[in-house]
């Protein structure tokens, strides 16, 4: 396995000057060997001049947060990350690569869950390359691995939670953001090591369910709202019958029997649980015996 190997260059501003002292000084021995004809001195000079001309394409750029990778005939020589105009061998080949941090959106793949059920799910993966050794030779194409491989992390990750969670399950693509979240960092790690990435964040950006069941799933999930409020009411309508009932009896307001505290509770359960508000009846009873 090919890994990063970093290499120091030599300052371009310095061989700017010395390679152009140079090309003054065989420039002028150039022609004065010319005026004198002195063949030799001639060819000596010409062969300087080319050779100097040569050292020339040896002067590169690095930019901030990018690197160049060194080749001598297809030898990896050593990576070059400090800044600025740099000379190196002119015979060396130098590729940029760069070190930002990059993002990358999948787009909506429509996978099932771990109960079988179509969803549409999408994810942001942030990024940046660490070792560009690995990441020129290890694979063909490093931005295209990164897609393609944390799509696939993506899909397997979707088919091992389910959407959302029911009684006794644990984590869920819906309801755990931040489990879910860290469980997808660490699989598209896993698959980006050979490539000389690291993942700085995974996060999903899109998850609902299929067109096709959207509307199934909306109803389900209205009738377990539902469900769940009007349990509510019933438990704290139960908790405020029996508080009812307790201070009638603590401040001795009537005694009532068995019976008279069972409607009692009925009528309250009535009015606490009903929709809508209750209507009073003015129970007089009988005015004259």
């Amino acid at each position: 396995m090919i890994q990063e190997k970093q290499r120091s260059a030599s300052s371009g501003y310095l061989m700017i000057v010395v390679l152009a002292v140079a090309q003054i000084v065989f420039g002028y021995l150039f022609f004065s060997a010319l005026k004198a004809v002195s063949i030799p001195g001639i060819l000596g000079a010409a062969l300087a001049s080319v050779l100097v001309v040569i050292l020339w394409v040896g002067l590169f750029m690095v930019h901030p947060n990018e690197a160049k990778v060194l080749q001598l005939f297809g030898q990896y020589v050593g990576t070059v990350h400090e800044p600025g105009l740099k000379w190196a061998n002119p015979f060396y080949a130098k590729t940029a690569v760069s070190t930002r941090v990059r993002n990358f959106e999948s787009g909506k793949l429509k996978v099932n869950d771990s109960r079988g059920s179509p969803i549409e799910i999408a994810a942001v993966v942030v990024w940046k390359v660490h070792d560009t050794a690995e990441a020129l030779f290890e694979v063909d194409d490093y931005e295209e691995f990164v897609q393609i491989q944390s799509e696939a992390a993506l899909r397997n990750l979707s088919t091992t939670y389910p959407y959302e969670p029911h009684e006794g399950e644990g984590v869920a693509l819906r309801s755990h953001p931040g489990e879910i979240a860290d469980s997808l960092k660490r699989e598209v790690q896993d698959r980006l090591d050979q490539a000389g990435v690291t993942v700085i964040e995974a996060r999903i950006s899109h998850l609902a369910y299929a067109p096709e069941i959207a509307n199934a799933m909306l109803r389900r999930q209205q009738a377990s709202a539902i469900i769940a409020a009007r349990r509510q009411i019933v438990e704290g309508a139960v908790g405020m019958v029996d508080m009812a009932l307790d201070l009638i009896e603590a401040d001795n307001v009537v005694k009532l029997d068995d019976e008279r505290k069972a409607a009692m509770v009925s009528n309250l359960l009535v009015v606490l649980c009903g929709e809508e508000g209750a209507q009073p009846v003015l129970n007089t009873g009988s005015l004259y015996t």
